[in-house]
């Protein structure tokens, strides 16, 4: 495959499994040096392991600041300096009419999926990505352009982080490019927890006939890093089997 990344270093937010794996494990077979985090150690041990000495990990909950600061310190420590922020740690626990929500999962969504990928880049921009610059990847949704009937709140953390994808691109550029990847239904342990008869259903709203794999997003999750995708920022790329053209809305 390409070397896109020699040289270069990356931090992947929820990178012990998944799509963040998946991402992970694209970018050190790119060239790349990544440190993967996330909640559970022995996770992130196993995911170290397959990837191989340039992969390195440390336990961290995405919106902890004082752990997302650690893990931006120990990055530079290990590799001299940060090229890359993949925000892709995200929580989804509430399953039911929007409505219904309760302020507890207000407040753990809108932490997880909204404040923790901005502090990311907060902390990646002072610790030098505005000298030498570097790109951003945020994961979002395409629940974020349409209305579902049991994700609406995720949904809404989601359009939100489009949103700031858009202002970072315009306030960071030229230093830092900032884009995001917008998954359909993939292929994960996150969507394995829906219902069945619900599972069919978005199935057969994907005219691709399957749902994604985490390759298929870590595929585009490294162009847009890339320097090949060097005069795009503020862009939000849908990967999803073709979902929302069924939905009639653009990809």
């Amino acid at each position: 495959m390409p070397r896109d990344h020699d040289g270069r270093t990356a931090i992947v937010t929820g990178g012990s499994r998944g799509i963040g794996r998946a991402i992970a494990g694209e970018l050190v077979r790119a060239g790349a040096r990544v440190l993967v985090t996330g909640r559970k150690q022995p996770a992130l041990e196993a995911a170290a392991a397959e990837l191989g000495p340039a992969c390195h990990w440390r336990v961290a909950h995405a919106a902890d600041p004082a752990a997302a600061a650690d893990c931006v310190a120990f990055a530079v420590r290990a590799f001299g300096r940060v090229d890359y922020l993949v925000n892709n740690a995200a929580v989804n626990p509430q399953w039911g009419p929007t409505i219904d929500v309760e302020p507890p999962l207000v407040a753990k969504l809108t932490e997880v999926n909204q404040w923790a990928p901005l502090h990311w880049t907060q902390l990646v921009w002072r610790a030098g990505m505005r000298e030498h610059g570097g790109a951003v990847v945020n994961i979002s949704s395409i629940g974020a352009r349409i209305p579902t009937p049991k994700t609406g709140f995720y949904n809404a953390t989601k359009a939100a982080l489009d949103h700031l994808t858009r202002q970072l691109a315009a306030e960071l550029a030229p230093a830092v490019r900032v884009n995001a990847v917008a998954p359909g239904l993939v292929d994960t342990d996150m969507a394995a927890a829906i219902p069945e008869p619900d599972r069919a259903q978005l199935l057969s709203g994907i005219p691709m006939g399957r749902f994604g794999t985490p390759e298929d997003i870590a595929a585009i999750t490294s162009f847009l890093l890339s320097d090949r995708a060097g005069w795009m920022t503020g862009q939000v790329v849908a990967v999803d089997g073709g979902a929302l053209v069924a939905h009639g809305k653009a990809a």
